[in-house]
Parts: C-alpha cells; sequence; structure tokens
C-alpha cells in the first residue's frame, strides 16, 4: 500500500463521497474510484460499502481508517528528519579533543556550532593525537582538534589558529619579576614539558627551539597533559612553555608571562577530518570553523 492510496483512502473515508473527496484530492473522481477499488483489490476485502449518498466504511475499512493517520504522521515525519538530515540540520557529531585544546578555543568553536545546529548532538572524545587519526580512519569520530597533525594523503587539516606561547612559573621564582622571557633567561631551569606524545607536538617545538639558540634545557618532568604540567608548576618542581589559553588554568601559585622567542612564537591549532566525508553535518562544521579562523586573524 503505497502512501498515495493511503491519502486517498483517508480522504474517502472523512468525506463518505467520492465526489467530495476528489475534489480534496484535486482529481477527477474516476480515478479516485480506480484507485479505491485497486487498493481493494491488493487488500483482498472491501472498505466501502456504497449508498445512495455516497460511501460508508466496512468493518475492514475502519481497522484501516485507525491505522492510517498514524501511517501518515510517521511517513511526513520521517520525510522532514531526513531533509534535516540531508542539510545537516540533525543528527550527531563525533570530535576528537585533546588536554589544553579544551581550555578556550574548541569550546567557543562548539557553542558556536551548538547556537546554528542545536538539534545535532555533539559527543566528544579526549582522545591523543594518534588515537584521534586513527578513530578517523575506524569512522569513530567525524572530526578532531589537536596540534601539528602529519599530513596524510586520506585526512583533510584544516588550520584554526595559531596561539602564542607562554611561560608558566611558581609564585617566587625570580623571573616572575620580568615583564616577558626569553629561552636564555631559562638557561638550565628544572622544565615540566608536555605532551609526552611520540607525534610532533608542542614538546619537540620546545626542544627544538632551546637546541637552536643553544641554551640548555633542563627537563625536570615530561608530562601527557597540560592540567598535570601547571600542577607541578604550581608545587615548584620547574617552569613551563604553554599556550596562551593554559593561562586560563589559574591555579594557586603559578604565574605567566609571555614567551619572547624568536623560534617559537606561536603553535598551531588545527582540526582533521576524512578527505572522502560526504556528511552534511561535517560541511556544516567545517564552515564554522573556518568563520571562526577568519576572524581570529582579523583581530
Amino acid at each position: 500500500m503505497e502512501l498515495r492510496q493511503m491519502r486517498e483512502f483517508l480522504a474517502l473515508a472523512e468525506e463518505r463521497n467520492f465526489r467530495r473527496a476528489a475534489e480534496r484530492l484535486h482529481m477527477a473522481q474516476p480515478p479516485l474510484t480506480r484507485q479505491i477499488r485497486t487498493l481493494e483489490e491488493e487488500l483482498g476485502t472491501a472498505l466501502f460499502v456504497r449508498t445512495p449518498k455516497g460511501v460508508e466504511l466496512t468493518e475492514a475499512g475502519q481497522v484501516l481508517l485507525d491505522e492510517v493517520p498514524n501511517l501518515l504522521t510517521l511517513a511526513g515525519r520521517a520525510k522532514e528528519r531526513t531533509q534535516l538530515a540531508g542539510k545537516g540540520m540533525i543528527g550527531r557529531i563525533d570530535v576528537g579533543i585533546f588536554g589544553s585544546g579544551v581550555l578556550d578555543v574548541i569550546p567557543r568553536l562548539l557553542a558556536r556550532f551548538h547556537a546554528e545546529r542545536p538539534t545535532v548532538e555533539i559527543e566528544l572524545h579526549h582522545l591523543s593525537k594518534a588515537q584521534q587519526i586513527e578513530a578517523l580512519r575506524d569512522r569513530r569520530i567525524t572530526v578532531g582538534f589537536n596540534r601539528l597533525f602529519p599530513r596524510e594523503s586520506d585526512l583533510v587539516i584544516e588550520t584554526v589558529l595559531r596561539e602564542r606561547l607562554v611561560v608558566g612559573l611558581y609564585k617566587g621564582h625570580r623571573l616572575c619579576e620580568q615583564r616577558e622571557i626569553t629561552l636564555r633567561d631559562m638557561d638550565a631551569e628544572p622544565l615540566i614539558l608536555y605532551p609526552n606524545s611520540p607525534l610532533p607536538g608542542l614538546a619537540q617545538q620546545v626542544a627544538a627551539a632551546f637546541h637552536r639558540e643553544g641554551v640548555r634545557m633542563n627537563v625536570a618532568q615530561s608530562v601527557e597533559d597540560v592540567l598535570t604540567c601547571v600542577a607541578l608548576v604550581a608545587g615548584g618542581f620547574g617552569l613551563c612553555i604553554a599556550t596562551e589559553s593554559t593561562a586560563s588554568l589559574q591555579l594557586p601559585g603559578v604565574v605567566y608571562r609571555p614567551l619572547n622567542c624568536r623560534y617559537l612564537k606561536d603553535i598551531e591549532l588545527a582540526c582533521i577530518h576524512r578527505r572522502d566525508d560526504p556528511s552534511p553535518i561535517l560541511a556544516t562544521f567545517v564552515d564554522v570553523v573556518r568563520a571562526f579562523s577568519r576572524e581570529w586573524q582579523g583581530r
């Protein structure tokens, strides 16, 4: 039984008259008569009893009438949701996130996307850079955020922004008196390094900058996440070089100062997604990322 047949049946069941039902359906009466006859033949039972004034429902017709409105409502809802999904208005997006990225920029990006697509469910997954790449290929996430993604032919990297760097110090350290700090100021100072990851990231950038400037790097601790890093700084275990957004972690006893370094001015934050992903939700999400990036560059 087709949707068209259900609509024709419903019109006749409610009007109880072929002429009025045909007018309601904007069709001629003979085709409607043939359609109802065909429907009765398909179902193998009479749905209407013809009377001088029109028609009356049979018992089988009444049973069908009890079901058809719900079926039409469900069909309409299915059509509407399918169209919304095709426009990226409903559904779900799985987002890979990481430590320091959730301190400022990523929450603002997600909030903007949610404001534009409030009916799209956002599912967050805390994953390392390598885990995000694997999850993308396994289709467990739709998009990921991290820094210094390696170039891969099957993945697209979208630069969100370049974030300035700061030095985190514990209160009472001699460098707290300075307005900005150079790497030479940190010569042989105990350093808390993060993230401890096999893929290139901030830790490798810091090490390369120390090497290029000929400054001794004294790694006291190497940790996986920014919170542990800043907590160790607060405990007086050493200093750290972190992104500007890390300064939102106002742990007691921690002071932040801008880093002045010709080789280490800022670091990239990017999002990554599959090159062959046709998802309308992903397309709208990437549009939000690109708009945010343009606004950031124009600051």
